[in-house]
């Protein structure tokens, strides 16, 4: 039993930190004065870090003075 609890505690481990889901980028902008914003889904079932990657792409290559954050 003691063998086999670290290798379970590892293998959970890896599970929630390999976790893809579909994540939402929330970007606002001023137009006009007025703050809008907007939520861009990715489309696909990316890791975190992968979708943290994806939305500062998805930040420069918008127009310009948006700001982007991941939800």
């Amino acid at each position: 039993m003691k063998k086999i609890a670290p290798i379970v505690a590892i293998a959970l481990g890896a599970m929630f930190t390999s976790c893809k889901k579909e994540y939402t980028c929330s970007c606002s902008y001023t137009v006009g004065g007025t703050t809008q914003s907007v939520d861009v889904k990715s489309g696909t079932k990316l890791s975190k870090s992968d979708a943290k990657a994806w939305c500062t792409a998805y930040t420069s290559s918008a127009w310009t003075g948006v700001s982007c954050s991941l939800k």
